[in-house]
């Protein structure tokens, strides 16, 4: 079965391209920060806004401060953010979306309408609307993401489970005695998962751009760390006289939420019954 997915995926190479981005990507994140020659701290005011040179090879940000540098540590606090929000809001909007779907009735009910006001909500104005109320800063960004993240998958997993629990091996669970949590662990949420692999891998890309945009309104990560919606937006300001300070980041935003998309994407082919043939 693993095999058959892997080979199937591999059959894509658009999908494989955007895998060996985020592979890239994650890299960076975890090995780029103890390559880098430079402090992303440092402040060197007399050398700020440098073009490409041989010491720095993006040229320097509005402090002197190296921009390679700041986008590879940026990577590692991209990294942080995007997996640790998707994941907790994956798991969250699983649980409810599995809650929902299997016992249905009033308990379905009352998570469906509380997905739906959560909803009813563009999900960068709520991330917004959640960092205004808690506040600034990577933690504060973390949650938000992860709010707005809940109930999308928490519809996804519900109309998966609706299908799943009317199937003769659920019944047949039932049948022998196995309880409500045994059936949910064992039968129910393995075969569920790939619609949430899926999914988590679309949000990966959604958190990352929703991150860069929140620090990019300077209601995310705050100076002096480095993130690159707030490189992008403090380089706004010379685009015409230092293209590559507003460049760097923007390409880099730009490639990883590609890359997911399209992983993404490739996955959901591959998890696909239906392309089983192909």
């Amino acid at each position: 079965m693993r095999q058959s997915v892997l080979k199937r995926f591999m059959k894509r190479k658009i999908a494989v391209l955007g895998a060996v981005i985020i592979v890239l990507f994650v890299f960076m994140a975890l090995v780029g920060p103890y390559l880098c020659a430079y402090d992303p701290l440092d402040i060197d005011v007399l050398n700020k806004y440098q073009s490409s040179s041989r010491e720095h090879l993006l040229g320097t940000d509005n402090l002197g401060r190296d921009t390679l540098t700041r986008l590879v540590y940026g990577a590692r606090i991209t990294f942080i953010i995007s997996v640790t929000s998707v994941f907790i809001g994956s798991l969250i909007g699983m649980i409810f979306g599995v809650i929902a779907g299997y016992f249905g009735g009033k308990t379905d009910a009352v998570i469906m309408r509380a997905t739906d006001v959560l909803l009813a909500f563009p999900g960068l104005l709520l991330a917004i609307a959640i960092v205004a109320i808690l506040g600034t800063g990577i933690i504060n960004t973390i949650i938000a993401i992860a709010i707005f993240s809940i109930p999308y998958l928490a519809r996804i997993v519900r109309g998966s489970v609706l299908t799943i629990r009317n199937s003769e091996y659920i019944h047949a669970a039932k049948v022998i005695g196995a309880s409500h949590l045994r059936t949910i662990i064992f039968h129910i949420v393995p075969n569920s998962l790939s619609q949430v692999i899926v999914n988590t891998t679309l949000n990966l890309g959604t958190a990352i751009l929703t991150s860069s945009a929140l620090s990019f309104l300077g209601l995310g990560v705050q100076p002096p760390d480095p993130e690159w919606g707030a490189m992008l937006s403090k380089a706004r300001e010379v685009m015409r006289s230092t293209p590559i300070a507003a460049l760097a980041p923007g390409i880099a935003i730009t490639l990883v939420v590609m890359g997911f998309s399209l992983m993404g994407d490739g996955l959901r082919d591959a998890l696909d019954p239906r392309s089983r043939n192909d």
